[in-house]
């Protein structure tokens, strides 16, 4: 009789330093001999738990097995817990290979096929799952337990952290602590430096970001950067230091009472400060609260706009085959002057009237000289961090050097061919030696900009070419800061009110880089009121 043999074990690392699966080979095929089986074909599972079916060989056998022809006529397992530790499933399943006409053989739990054998199978199987789940449990609580005293216990670490092994005192072994990685959480840096800020006046979205990475040869651990992955790193609290194990049921995903996830001390890549301004960026632009055209139209206004008669969006309209612009109440474009009677408002004199007032409000010598006022205490509570990250940054630059040198003295003693692969790895290292140099002159200009030195000259000078700035419509600055500093508009016959909060400000132009702000959500007191929008 044509057999197959299927070995297995729970976890990779027993499969790499175990000799169960070697074991279990060897005494299956001595059996088989002894029967005067053939062995027709062998399924290794090494690292699946028999808790479930989500195993490739597993599914592989079954599949050969209930194809016809069948290419053998049993399955050999070592003991019934091999072949699956849960009742119902081993029930099911044995069932399937009967029907099929493939007969489950365990050479260490030999059964007979009348009632008395069934029972017996069905009885070893019972055991078996309750000694899994017991298992299960006193796993669990050993991996608590090494999380309250600081431990990893995952196999990959999260991008930017790296596993230490640490040596346990006075018992054999070493565990596992997450330590930052310094290049890798300098991209994480960079993600969220870009998310809030931009990159040379431009605000970058999440597909934005994932390209302007990989475009420097900055991927996440030799793969290409997507949307998905950098809204996972900027969504995941890790980076601010909170790490919670046990937090999910490990087969449900469902989140477990909050009494029962335990904290894990981690190292921050980002102050929580500034994880949170991420969350609220991300948040305020999700497209449930903010509809797509807000972010991705160039008109002005549109998202901006509501209509003071009922309450609805205004948008674009126009007449006279597209000559003449407004804006108008979508309530009464869809339903008629009976649901809304809301004057039409020309889109040009609205636009430029918005733009005067936000001119007139953001861009006066008083208000710029108090959030320069602002700045400066921003920049003395923050220079201890700043040289921090200059000396980790440091450290990071001298490693760097150290295996450049030692890549080109192996290429130039010919120990290693100057191939593609070494070309490409010399790239990404000369593309972070430039990153770095850039970082640390960016601290070193926060460091030491001469904020001190500027006086009411420098501050109306600076107005005054701001204030063109925003008013030029050609440039789209004047939409950057609608997005990043009003929450509506409401336009009621000539009056146009326009909302949002004093604080919005002081924050968004003390965190500036290259021109464009990053994102707050509010700006001027609400209910102001700029009159007269039909001149």
């Amino acid at each position: 009789m044509a057999v197959a043999l299927y070995a297995r074990v729970s976890t990779a690392r027993q499969a790499e330093k175990d000799l169960s699966i070697p074991d279990q080979l060897k005494q299956m095929r001595a059996w088989c001999k002894s029967q005067g089986y053939t062995v027709a074909m062998e399924y290794v599972e090494a690292g699946a738990s028999a808790t479930d079916d989500k195993r490739p060989e597993f599914q592989r056998m079954i599949g050969d097995a209930t194809h016809s022809p069948t290419p053998f006529e049993g399955i050999i397992v070592h003991s019934l817990s091999r072949f699956f530790r849960d009742s119902l499933e081993f029930g099911l399943y044995e069932r399937k290979l009967n029907k099929a006409g493939v007969k489950l053989v365990s050479i260490t739990q030999q059964t007979s096929d009348d009632p008395s054998g069934e029972m017996a199978r069905k009885i070893f199987n019972v055991f078996d799952e309750y000694q899994s789940k017991e298992n299960g449990k006193h796993t669990q609580r050993a991996m608590k337990e090494n999380a309250r005293q600081g431990f990893w216990n995952g196999s990959t670490p999260p991008f930017g952290y790296r596993t230490e092994e640490v040596p346990l005192q006075g018992r054999r072994g070493n565990k596992k602590r997450l330590r930052l990685d310094p290049a890798e959480s300098n991209i994480v840096k960079k993600i969220f430096n870009l998310y809030l800020n931009g990159h040379r006046g431009t605000a970058l979205g999440l597909r934005s970001i994932a390209t302007h990475l990989n475009e420097r040869g900055l991927l996440k651990r030799g793969k290409s950067w997507g949307k998905t992955e950098v809204c996972n790193v900027l969504s995941n609290p890790i980076y601010k230091g909170e790490y919670y194990f046990n937090k999910r049921d490990s087969k449900s995903k469902k989140l477990k009472p909050e009494i029962e996830w335990i904290k894990l001390e981690v190292d921050k890549v980002v102050s929580a400060k500034l994880f949170d301004r991420a969350r609220a960026r991300s948040a305020a632009r999700a497209p449930a609260k903010v509809p797509p055209r807000l972010v991705n139209t160039p008109t002005l206004l549109t998202g901006f706009l509501k209509c003071g008669c009922c309450g609805g969006s205004m948008t674009l309209a126009t007449g006279k085959g597209g000559k003449y612009k407004y804006y108008k109440c979508t309530t009464r474009i869809n339903k008629g002057t009976k649901a809304c009677n809301g004057q039409s408002v020309p889109m040009e004199n609205l636009d430029a009237l918005i733009l005067e007032r936000m001119a007139d409000k953001i861009l006066i010598p008083s208000r710029i000289e108090m959030l320069l006022k602002e700045m400066r205490q921003k920049q003395t509570a923050s220079r201890t961090t700043e040289k921090e990250e200059i000396g980790k940054l440091t450290a990071e630059l001298k490693d760097l050097e150290k295996k450049r040198n030692r890549l080109f003295a192996a290429v130039e003693e010919g120990i290693l061919p100057l191939d593609g692969s070494l070309k490409r790895r010399a790239h990404k290292q000369q593309v972070r030696h430039q990153e770095i140099l850039t970082e640390i002159a960016g601290y070193r200009r926060s460091q030491y900009m001469p904020l001190k030195a500027i006086h009411s000259k420098h501050i109306e000078n600076f107005s005054v070419a701001m204030r063109q700035r925003l008013l030029n419509r050609e440039s789209c600055l004047g939409k950057e800061y609608l997005k990043l500093l009003v929450d509506n508009i409401i336009v009621d016959g000539k009056v146009a009110t326009i909302s949002g909060s004093y604080s919005a400000l002081a924050n968004a132009l003390t965190q500036t880089t290259g021109g464009v702000p990053s994102f707050v959500p509010n700006w001027l007191p609400k209910q102001d009121s700029n009159k007269r929008t039909g001149e």
